[in-house]
């Protein structure tokens, strides 16, 4: 329970933590930030890491100063945007050689790591939306993970996912990045950051939210 506390602690408060790691570890930051996008997007196992609140703490923490009246910041967004949508398209594409390597058999057996029931919600999520499911899935947890992997398994050819792959690793990083950069300095953001940071979660988990209570109450199994 412990270990789960300070998961949420970290998750909920990055503004504080983040800002702790640039001081402590400096430009093994950027590493730092690589490592935990790239294993949300890449290790299927997971899932459960910090994506788009990460992103969007980085942004802010690249829009401010190291000391008072210094012009150089925290983070640097230059480095910040390409390191990152790099860790992102790295990780969909080992997800999904991993996938391709394990091939449909992940459905007929029982993996120990493997959730069936997430493999299922993305299938159902491929049958709905097509390859923009690879853009789309970024901006949903869980799916964002599982997507480049059920891609792998055979839903899509390789030369196929890379493009969506590609613009969905870039749409992701940029718009979430440059979102933290432009807002999250702004007095009302900043004196309510732990709020946004629940505002953004929030917002990735609201359309799994709704289709599970839209499948409760027509009686139909969730589908992502």
């Amino acid at each position: 329970m412990e270990i789960i506390k300070h998961f949420f602690d970290l998750v909920l408060h990055l503004d504080k933590t983040l800002i702790d790691v640039v001081h402590q570890y400096g430009t093994l930051t950027y590493l730092i930030l690589f490592l935990i996008i790239f294993t949300e997007t890449g290790v299927i196992v997971f899932p459960f890491l910090p994506g788009d609140s990460l992103l969007f703490v980085a942004g802010t923490l690249a829009a401010q100063t190291a000391n008072p009246g210094s012009p150089e910041t925290l983070l640097n967004i230059w480095h910040l945007i390409p390191l990152l949508f790099a860790a992102a398209f790295l990780g969909d594409n080992l997800n999904y050689f991993v996938g391709d390597y394990l091939g449909p058999r992940v459905f007929r057996e029982d993996f120990r790591f493997l959730k069936r029931k997430y493999l299922e919600q993305t299938q159902a999520f491929y049958a709905k939306h097509g390859g923009k499911t690879i853009i789309m899935a970024r901006f949903v947890p869980i799916v964002r993970t599982f997507a480049p992997f059920v891609a792998g398994v055979g839903t899509m050819k390789y030369s196929y996912f890379i493009s969506y792959s590609i613009a969905g690793a870039l749409f992701w990083v940029i718009s979430l990045t440059a979102a933290g950069y432009l807002f999250g300095n702004i007095p009302v953001v900043k004196n309510n950051f732990t709020l946004v940071i629940y505002a953004i979660i929030l917002v990735s988990i609201l359309p799994p939210m709704f289709q599970f209570l839209k499948s409760k109450l027509s009686g139909k199994p969730a589908q992502a």
